[in-house]
């Protein structure tokens, strides 16, 4: 989720950018979904429904029973929340099967959130959803670095794979520029979500969790005055 922009499976900031990053694939026919009400943004505050599209996503389709065995929680807790993501139209029935054993697939390959929305409730909704979403993948992050020894052996020294940090002095278009090319390079994998039939032997899930933000403190950058950020 990308929280401008919050998303299952694709990138976050909360930030209104003048260039947004350039579109998820389109797999499948599936597409991206830009959320603008703020009833079905607040529907994705939540770790099992979360938990849910990123099961989804690895798996294709799954029952309520199987999202069950997967997520370790009870068939009924799962079935209750498939039902209200479907609500709100962010997963759909696969076809086949009732009750708990019906199977459901996302509607949608990613959702964009964006805090710069006219209607002041919306951009609320977005921000909460966006804090939300960090916070829950901060979490994970610190987690599963934590636990390294316990990854597969011959993970373990893989460039992608720990947490590293730079410091890059950029123009605004330098910095969209390099964006769209970050994006681009992660994008290239988009079509295996969703489709595990795509995925070479030995593939595994991995998170990559992409942070920018300015040094704001560094640069001499100043908000402005109060009086002066007043409208009229």
């Amino acid at each position: 989720m990308s929280s401008d922009k919050v998303a299952v499976g694709a990138h976050a900031d909360g930030n209104v950018v003048a260039h947004p990053p350039a579109e998820p694939a389109d797999v499948g026919g599936m597409g991206v979904r830009k959320i603008t009400d703020a009833r079905a943004m607040r529907a994705l505050a939540h770790p099992l429904r979360l938990a849910l599209l990123e099961a989804l996503a690895h798996a294709g389709t799954l029952t309520a029973t199987q999202a069950s065995e997967l997520l370790g929680e009870s068939p009924a807790n799962c079935a209750f929340h498939l039902r209200t993501l479907a609500k709100y139209g962010y997963v759909v029935e696969a076809g086949g099967g009732r009750g708990r054993e019906r199977p459901w697939r996302r509607a949608h390959t990613a959702l964009q959130i964006s805090s710069g929305q006219d209607d002041p409730a919306v951009a609320v909704a977005a921000e909460e959803v966006g804090q939300f979403w960090l916070d829950m993948v901060l979490d994970r992050a610190r987690r599963a670095l934590s636990m390294r020894g316990s990854w597969p052996a011959d993970w373990h020294h893989n460039d992608l794979l720990g947490q590293t940090e730079h410091i890059v002095y950029v123009t605004q278009e330098e910095a969209r520029q390099l964006g769209e090319q970050v994006q681009r390079l992660i994008r290239r994998y988009d079509e295996r979500a969703d489709h595990p039939g795509r995925r070479p032997a030995g593939a595994i899930p991995v998170e990559v969790l992409l942070l920018s933000y300015p040094l704001l403190h560094l640069s001499g950058w100043q908000p402005p005055a109060a009086d002066e950020a007043a409208p009229g």
